[in-house]
């Protein structure tokens, strides 16, 4: 099975070394994306309702790339600083997809890169 790997600039650049995502086979691998604005690589803002929406932005523009939508997601992985999110990460959801919604799993975490509160992966069917 060969791999392809996505990149766009309508999402962050990797910080790392890793790809943006990865396509094998039907599925999708998306790396784990923060509330940084593309163009200039900066925290989104400290609020976490923008830093939710700027995630889901930078998913979506992937998404996109890859021709895909962010309602073809089978499985998200979402990373917060403070459980105390965990209504607002739902409200998100619920705006930017329809049900049935993608398996899903969220859990604290101690520190995340460059100081944000929010970090989310996902996982897409290209089928």
């Amino acid at each position: 099975m060969t791999k392809k790997f996505i990149t766009t600039t309508k999402a962050p650049a990797a910080i790392g070394v890793y790809s943006q995502a990865v396509e094998s086979g039907n599925t999708l691998y998306i790396s784990g994306q923060i509330p940084l604005i593309p163009d200039s690589m900066e925290i989104v803002s400290e609020n976490i309702e923008e830093q939710i929406e700027q995630v889901f932005d930078n998913l979506t523009a992937i998404c996109l790339e890859a021709d895909a939508k962010l309602d073809d997601t089978i499985k998200f992985n979402v990373y917060l600083t403070d459980l105390a999110h965990f209504p607002k990460v739902n409200t998100a959801m619920e705006q930017r997809l329809t049900a049935p919604y993608p398996a899903r799993a969220v859990v604290e975490v101690s520190a995340l890169p460059k100081g944000v509160q929010v970090e989310v992966d996902a996982i897409v069917d290209l089928s």
